[in-house]
């Protein structure tokens, strides 16, 4: 099974507030919303909830088919996720 690598994408993606995702909880976005924002495709955000150890930002389980993720969660692990150039060399 192939494994796709976290994506290293600049910390300045623009994420939306929670009013522009459609979705009712304010600051939430679905794992559709979330693979249109990374530019992934969703099964690869479902490979990476259930890799062991788990991949990907932190979510939540409404439901056997209903997972959100928190804005403030992604921004978070987007920015560990951050290579500066200049401090890897």
């Amino acid at each position: 099974m192939h494994h796709h690598a976290p994506p290293h994408i600049p910390i300045s993606v623009p994420l939306p507030t929670g009013q522009a995702t459609g979705s009712p909880q304010a600051g939430w976005v679905s794992t559709g919303e979330l693979a249109r924002l990374l530019k992934v495709d969703a099964p690869t955000l479902r490979r990476w909830r259930t890799a062991r150890p788990p991949k990907g930002p932190a979510f939540i389980r409404l439901s056997p088919r209903r997972v959100m993720y928190s804005l403030e969660d992604i921004r978070q692990w987007l920015a560990q996720h951050r290579v500066d150039p200049a401090q890897a060399a």
